[in-house]
């Protein structure tokens, strides 16, 4: 099954760069977190974009104030955010913004959301952050290691189908994008299947809570801060067919890697 692999920092000085590419990012969650914290639970106007997905001050605030921040620090990276569009697409750094990922879900008051940030090295993700503004949950990958508030952290061994918690953000949007049929039948042999989505369940899979999270269809903001993070915490992620992520549409991520071969058998029949 093919599979894109993050960038790894090669010299000492590639490392050195990381380093600081990975302070900046900690920046960024922070400084976004503070804009989302203001709005949570407050008396706001909900808009809907053009696909019908809702949009408040909190996600555009939060993403201009990051996208101040990395014109101010690195004038010459572009960023790509999923509310205000792409700047200087051709540069070979690009910062991937999500400020809310789950928007559905801070509207409605709860906490299962979180604020995406990426970095790119010519199209490969080589850095991800999971930041959840509430409980100040900073989660980051790079592709060989994760961490979580600093500590490392490592998805868990599960082998078996029976035995794993599966996890999606939007079950009937399965069947619109892929095989419904198939999916359905997953849920139903696994240990047990909740809707706890969206990078929350990415998250889960990372830090060892659960064992497969799956979008049958992806925009690239959600989804290149996962890779690095997935990858770092020794899971797998790939599309829905097995193969690279980055070219696919939709995303399974597992943290066990017996465990992906067989969902994805299971999910294309």
């Amino acid at each position: 099954m093919g599979e894109h692999t993050s960038d790894a920092p090669e010299t000492a000085a590639d490392r050195a760069e990381l380093t600081e590419y990975k302070r900046f990012a900690r920046l960024l969650a922070d400084e976004s977190a503070a804009i989302i914290r203001r709005y949570f639970r407050a008396d706001y106007v909900v808009e809907n974009k053009a696909d019908e997905t809702p949009v408040t001050i909190a996600d555009r605030g939060a993403e201009e104030r990051m996208r101040e921040m990395i014109l101010r620090e690195f004038p010459d990276h572009g960023v790509l955010g999923e509310e205000f569009g792409s700047d200087r697409p051709d540069a070979s750094y690009q910062w991937v913004l999500d400020p809310i990922d789950g928007t559905k879900n801070f509207v409605a008051g709860s906490y299962l959301f979180g604020t995406l940030i990426a970095l790119l090295k010519d199209g490969h993700p080589i850095l991800g952050v999971i930041n959840q503004p509430l409980v100040n949950d900073f989660l980051m990958g790079d592709g060989q290691g994760a961490w979580l508030n600093d500590r490392p952290v490592h998805t868990r061994a599960c082998a078996r189908i029976e035995d794993a918690i599966l996890l999606n953000t939007d079950h009937w949007n399965v069947g619109k994008h892929q095989n419904g049929a198939a999916f359905d039948a997953l849920t139903r042999r696994v240990k047990r299947y909740h809707n706890w989505g969206d990078c929350h369940g990415y998250y889960l899979v990372a830090t060892g809570g659960a064992d497969i999270m799956t979008d049958p269809i992806m925009n690239v903001w959600d989804l290149m801060a996962l890779i690095p993070i997935i990858r770092g915490a020794g899971g797998r992620i790939t599309d829905w067919q097995g193969q690279d992520p980055i070219a696919g549409s939709g995303i399974v991520a597992s943290g066990d890697a017996k465990l992906h071969d067989e969902v994805i058998r299971l999910l294309n029949p």
